[in-house]
């Protein structure tokens, strides 16, 4: 017997809407795009053509009034995440809410709360956790290939010397935007995903356009663990000339990994694959990273091919068995995860600005 289908609305219909979430949608059995809110239709933008089966409101306010609808993924730009979350679980509805997940831990704990009162499930939309290479990485660790690890950098460097004109750009890091919570979220979630809370954060943020720009453009940040433990060093640049990007650099006691490239899907997606489509989230192998072990006291390097792809549409899938009775225990971005993230942001902040480490 088929289980419950549940109503799905999204707030909001830029390319977070149209490229991520609505295919995912789309895919997951237990999910329908019921509708969407789109306040301002163009002939060439259109929701309602583009999706006729959908209701199409101009409001959010419209949305949480729907009975019908159970979850609200809410798309929009960071400054509007929490107000809209809030409003959703007080609705009576599931939420899923694009990363950055709201501008401060302390908004996040209060999110937590409602959503602990109301008995409505949260998940945050950091979907690299289902990046082929991270999940490769983490295959790495669980299997001990690499030994106890003692480095560990995550990158995303790029070239892009004109500052971008959406909320990436547009938004003052008090708003959730800039390259720290857009692309250092991703970034800071993999390693406390990897190794859980830091004890101590230090952080340089620059322009590196120079073009006069008061907010940073790059960032370096460093997380400091116990004695023992791995030096995390999470990095986003944006004038960084190459062929190849330098994604990851694993090292350990027994071996080192490292990895140049992007995960696939994003690409994918944008050029309208979903997964389950033939070659969904594969890598070509001259993508494949570096593997470096001890053979007896010498080096020995080889390919270490991506494991299978799991795709962005497990997170989808998570959620939707959450909802399903597995309850907060089986959401797979957890609102408390995403505050904890938010506390390194933070501690970030206030590291480049004080030029001093900051113990969390």
């Amino acid at each position: 017997m088929a289980g419950k289908t549940y109503n799905v609305g999204v707030i909001g219909y830029g390319m977070s809407a149209k490229v991520f979430h609505i295919p995912l949608i789309q895919v997951t059995p237990a999910f329908k795009l019921h509708s969407i809110v789109q306040r301002t239709p163009k002939p060439t933008d259109d929701a309602s053509k583009d999706h006729p089966s959908a209701k199409i409101y101009h409001s959010a306010t419209e949305m949480f009034a729907d009975p019908s609808i159970d979850i609200i993924v809410i798309t929009t730009t960071p400054d509007t995440h929490f107000s809209f979350t809030k409003a959703a679980l007080e609705a009576g509805k599931h939420a899923l809410v694009e990363k950055p997940f709201v501008p401060t831990s302390a908004e996040a704990q209060q999110l937590v709360d409602i959503s602990k009162k109301t008995g409505k499930l949260i998940c945050v939309y950091q979907n690299r956790r289902w990046d082929t290479d991270f999940l490769t990485v983490r295959k790495l660790l669980a299997d001990d290939t690499l030994g106890r690890i003692v480095e560990f950098e995550t990158h995303f460097d790029r070239y892009k010397p004109v500052r971008p004109e959406n909320w990436k750009g547009n938004l003052s890091m008090d708003q959730a935007g800039g390259v720290i919570y857009d692309l250092g979220t991703h970034l800071i979630d993999q390693a406390y995903v990897l190794f859980g809370m830091p004890k101590n954060v230090t952080a340089v943020f620059s322009n590196q356009r120079n073009d006069g720009e008061t907010e940073p453009d790059s960032i370096t940040v460093l997380l400091g663990y116990d004695a023992g433990r791995p030096l995390v060093t999470a990095k986003a640049g944006v004038m960084c000339v190459g062929t190849e990007q330098l994604r990851y650099w694993v090292r350990g006691a027994k071996g080192s990994f490292k990895k140049f490239h992007l995960d696939v899907q994003e690409d994918q997606l944008k050029a309208g694959l979903k997964p389950g489509d033939k070659g969904f989230g594969i890598e070509s192998e001259a993508s494949s990273g570096t593997l470096v072990v001890l053979d007896g006291d010498k080096p020995k390097s080889s390919v270490f091919k991506n494991v299978e792809p799991k795709t962005y549409a497990t997170l989808y899938d998570g959620f939707a068995k959450a909802i399903e009775g597995g309850g907060e225990s089986a959401v797979p971005v957890k609102a408390t995860d995403a505050r904890d993230v938010l506390k390194i942001i933070e501690a970030a902040r206030e590291s480049a600005k004080t030029g001093k480490s900051v113990t969390l």
